[in-house]
């Protein structure tokens, strides 16, 4: 059992971000490659006020986590494209007190 969890953990790695065109993807809808072939699955996700697009977290195959892969979502029953970004969507502004 452990030796299958460890596999499956090394097969995908979290995406980081997606920004999806069109539709917010919601959880466990399948990411495609640009072939249509399901390599990974939504965690989350949502319309950003900040951002202004639709974005989503999630995990995907090891091959496919570099920043700018074009990637798909299915929502429902259509497909959208999708980018894979860097984490955070919006950079950070708090205060950090220098010493």
């Amino acid at each position: 059992y452990q030796r299958r969890v460890r596999e499956a953990v090394v097969s995908t790695q979290s995406t980081g971000g997606l920004v999806v065109e069109k539709a917010p993807a919601r959880p466990h809808y399948p990411i495609l490659n640009l072939d249509g072939e399901v390599v990974g699955e939504v965690t989350s996700g949502s319309p950003s006020p900040c951002t202004g697009q639709n974005i989503a977290m999630g995990y995907v195959d090891i091959g496919y986590i570099k920043n700018g892969t074009p990637l798909q979502v299915q929502v429902r029953k259509k497909v959208f494209p999708a980018t894979k970004v860097a984490m955070p969507f919006v950079p950070t502004q708090y205060y950090v007190e220098r010493k």
